[in-house]
């Protein structure tokens, strides 16, 4: 895909638009993924860049009594896809265990990141890891996406993933009790049942070589292994009892470092 008349590399150009939102929000870039497709390793031919950033500003933006926000939207159109959150939104989410954040945190596509960023997860991550909040996220996905996607005929195999990749994420979560790694490669090789492997790859090279429009005949062998699987987890899930962390302390003390840090800005 072509952006614009820039000549350079997908990189180099995601780095100019970071560098201009920095100098334009007046705000200091922490962490710089992708996430979405590229990120889950399953992407199409035509599949635009999602990415997602975390940035602090500085101490007087968070004395103000007014409301401020808390997220840049910077960028959207078919190639670049650009927004980002303020940390006091990331640490607030957290408290909630909330399993996009972590998926940002552990991408394996880091276009930039920071010390201070690493200190901030290394602090944070674990202490406010829940297991059933981030299993009801993927169960949630998973089930959102099979009723909305893939029960016609005719369905787009893209969607099939994001029906997989969130069911074997809440495999992970059983059975490792740990945030699931981002690549659908790793969730498939280590969870998925071997008597679906060889028709999840099948599928999956089929996928890398179809547009994101494109359609093909629905796999009733795969939609009977996601069923199967989807009332398993809204079983499990009900049976769970809550496991978050309520405690704000250590966030909060990680949350003061940054806007007291002189030299964050």
């Amino acid at each position: 895909m072509k952006y614009d008349d820039f000549e350079g590399s997908v990189n180099e150009l995601i780095m100019m638009k970071i560098k201009e939102i920095e100098e334009k929000e007046n705000i200091k870039v922490l962490h710089v993924i992708e996430s979405g497709s590229r990120a889950w390793g399953f992407a199409s031919p035509d599949s635009d860049y999602d990415v997602r950033f975390i940035y602090a500003r500085n101490k007087d933006f968070y004395l103000r009594l007014r409301e401020t926000k808390d997220y840049i939207d910077w960028e959207l159109n078919e190639v670049l896809d650009i927004n980002g959150w303020d940390i006091k939104k990331a640490l607030q989410h957290f408290h909630k265990s909330n399993a996009t954040l972590y998926e940002w945190a552990n991408s394996p596509v880091v276009y930039y990141t920071t010390d201070e960023w690493k200190q901030i997860y290394d602090a944070v991550a674990m202490k406010y890891f829940s297991v059933k909040s981030c299993m009801y996220h993927y169960y949630g996905t998973a089930n959102k996406n099979y009723h909305e996607y893939l029960l016609d005929d005719m369905v787009k195999y893209k969607k099939y993933f994001y029906v997989l990749r969130p069911i074997l994420a809440c495999k992970w979560i059983e059975e490792k009790k740990c945030p699931p790694p981002v690549l659908f490669d790793d969730l498939l090789s280590s969870v998925l049942e071997d008597d679906m492997k060889d028709a999840v790859t099948e599928l999956l090279v089929k996928k890398v070589t179809m547009s994101e429009a494109d359609k093909a005949p629905r796999i009733d062998n795969i939609n009977d292994y996601i069923v199967k699987n989807i009332d398993y987890y809204k079983n499990l899930l009900e049976s769970m009892e809550d496991d978050k962390n309520p405690d704000w302390d250590d966030l909060e003390q990680v949350f003061r470092g940054i806007v007291l840090t002189k030299d964050m800005m």
